[in-house]
């Protein structure tokens, strides 16, 4: 596939296609906006005509149910939800989805995104990633770690958090403005819980991989993670967890199967 993406962009809202316009206008060498559809029989007919190479698709619209109008479709572009709803993900990404974004969509998640888009340029098949998101089962996982502030306790969003690292009897926790948070929980005990996307790097850290904006081979076998947040932090990995780390990154991160 030849970039820029032939880009088709579907929501009923304008101002959510405004928005998204907005931000695309930003990377103009990964797309070229060839349409816009309100719901879902005018998505069919214009995915159908236009032939695009992806769509940004929302979930709840007037006319025919996106999910039906996906299988209905003889032309299979790439699909990148964007949605107000959490509860539609696994569905979504069932149905050949590169990402699921919440609105309103904000620049820095988006960049996770066309590093998703730029690893299948590279030639990453689609189906290596649905292979991994279906080996997740139906465990549910927490989406919030508590965090006391003295009599109240503050539930800070897992996906806002970019890695947890142990502190003598504690685990210290960061999220996306470098803010630090503390809980009593073990890093066995949340490795136990997390979702699949926070991977075990090191005896002392768990990384959120959705926020590894790099990853830089290091000596003995270890790895330089940097992290997509306010500070830009770097983490060194174990030599120890290097096959894990390679099997889980390669699917996401910004370097090619051959430089692994």
């Amino acid at each position: 596939m030849v970039l820029p993406y032939k880009t088709l962009i579907i929501d009923d809202e304008n101002l959510a296609r405004e928005r998204l316009k907005l931000i695309l206008a930003g990377y103009k060498t990964h797309f070229e906006i060839i349409g816009e559809a309100t719901n879902g029989n005018e998505a069919f007919e214009k995915i159908e005509h236009l032939k695009p190479d992806l769509i940004f698709l929302d979930i709840q619209m007037p006319g025919k149910d996106v999910f039906e109008m996906l299988s209905e479709i003889i032309h299979q572009p790439l699909v990148i939800f964007c949605t107000a709803f959490e509860n539609y993900a696994l569905q979504a990404f069932e149905n050949l989805s590169i990402d699921y974004l919440l609105k309103p969509i904000e620049k820095e998640r988006f960049e996770l995104t066309i590093s998703k888009l730029e690893h299948l340029h590279n030639g990453i098949p689609i189906g290596d990633i649905l292979n991994k998101l279906k080996s997740v089962n139906d465990k549910k996982y927490p989406t919030a770690i508590p965090y006391r502030i003295g009599e109240r306790i503050v539930l800070v969003k897992l996906s806002d958090i970019t890695y947890f690292e142990a502190d003598n009897k504690y685990v210290d926790f960061y999220d996306l403005n470098s803010k630090k948070y503390v809980t009593e929980q073990t890093l066995q005990s949340l490795e136990n819980i997390l979702p699949p996307e926070f991977i075990r790097v090191s005896k002392s850290v768990i990384v959120n991989f959705d926020y590894v904006k790099e990853l830089h081979k290091y000596f003995r076998g270890k790895y330089i993670l940097n992290i997509n947040d306010l500070k830009g932090s770097k983490i060194e990995t174990g030599a120890n967890y290097r096959d894990q780390i390679n099997a889980n990154f390669n699917l996401w991160t910004k370097l090619t199967r051959g430089n692994m």
